[in-house]
């Protein structure tokens, strides 16, 4: 009887939100609030989920192919692309699932859960392919976005697939780097108010990416990946009003993203310096984008009050969690000011080394 322990950490996005759609570049981490996916060998054709925190169960059966997928129905569209892989499974598993990353917050409880299911699953099973962070990764994404056809970038699979700090391209070709592996003073707030994804993500990158199409049928060269933040008042005349704040977020969102990398590569990081990028980046998302709603804004003034260098809402928007830099001195006068202006929850954060088996054995 073989038992098997995955665990798979949320993320946070540092930089980048509402980027990796345009084939931007994202910084993010991986942070150690986590999914933990406890599973046993039960002898039988079937998958026995047992989603503790929700108190939901599920019962697949291991040979179900998943021909038509159910909306967001990850265990399937992940056993659908794994079988391509040449992960098919032979024997049924008892499964326990728990976690302490808030649900619908912003910091990927559900990547986290697929994550851990894909790595759980390619440990029991086996793949044709050499197994890397990367390899759980693109599988994560093909499972969520591709199978499913949703609007959602890499940012979630890369962040917790590689672990740690990752500067994450996302245009073709594709690459990633760890630039960083401790990031002191990092506080996550969650206001408790549920975020709004796929639709708003579907609204915001249509937006963004009519504005960039008609900039470049006016101006044929012009290169969304090599714009400066002055290219913003050049090219602003040939876009109907209403689209012009989706192309300025998405250049200074750029230009914000590109000077954070600068600072994650110095010897010493400048949490300041980093903490004034965060807040000029949540300036852009709370004025041009408009994703903030009025609880995460009395969070961020908090604070920002309290002494913090930064803070920023993380993901989607409409809802969620916010990330904040802290002077490791100060993070529990940053807390309790988070807390007081209504947050949910608010606690530190440490960086964490992404997705791993934790136990497999044989009892």
């Amino acid at each position: 009887m073989r038992k098997i322990t995955s665990l798979a950490p949320g993320r946070t996005c540092l930089f980048g939100d509402h980027q990796d759609y345009l084939g931007l570049p994202v910084i993010a981490c991986a942070i150690n609030r986590d999914i933990k996916l406890i599973a046993q060998e039960n002898q039988t054709k079937t998958f026995v989920l047992n989603m503790i925190d929700i108190n939901e169960k599920r019962v697949i059966n291991i040979d179900a192919t998943f021909e038509k997928l159910e909306p967001r129905d990850y265990f399937a569209s992940s056993l659908r692309v794994l079988r391509r892989h040449g992960c098919v499974p032979k024997i049924g598993y008892d499964i326990t699932i728990t976690g302490d990353i808030p649900i619908n917050s912003g910091t990927s409880s559900s990547s986290a859960l697929l994550m851990a299911w894909i790595q759980f699953l390619i440990t029991a099973f086996g793949v044709d392919d050499e197994v890397t962070p990367e390899f759980i990764a693109k599988i994560g994404y093909a499972s969520e976005v591709l199978e499913h056809g949703e609007p959602g970038g890499m940012m979630d699979h890369f962040s917790i697939g590689v672990g740690n700090i990752v500067y994450i391209n996302t245009k073709d070709p594709f690459s990633y780097k760890i630039i960083g592996t401790n990031l002191k003073g990092l506080i996550t707030g969650v206001s408790g108010v549920p975020k709004e994804t796929i639709g708003l993500i579907g609204e915001l990158k249509g937006n963004a990416l009519m504005a960039i199409d008609i900039v470049k049928q006016n101006f044929p060269n012009f290169d969304l990946n090599t714009s400066e933040i002055e290219d913003i008042d050049r090219y602003r005349n040939c876009l109907p009003d209403r689209l012009i704040p989706f192309f300025e977020a998405a250049l200074k969102n750029y230009h914000y993203t590109k000077d954070a990398l600068k600072e994650f590569e110095k010897p010493v990081l400048d949490l300041k310096k980093i903490g004034e990028l965060m807040n000029q980046h949540h300036e852009v998302l709370r004025d041009l984008l408009k994703i903030t709603v009025p609880r995460i804004d009395d969070m961020i003034n908090a604070a920002l009050r309290a002494g913090a260098y930064g803070a920023k809402i993380v993901g989607s928007g409409g809802g969620g969690s916010i990330v904040v830099i802290a002077d490791p001195e100060k993070e529990n006068l940053v807390i309790d000011a988070i807390l007081k202006a209504g947050a949910l929850e608010a606690y530190s954060v440490s960086v964490d080394p992404g997705v791993r088996i934790i136990e497999n054995i044989e009892i």
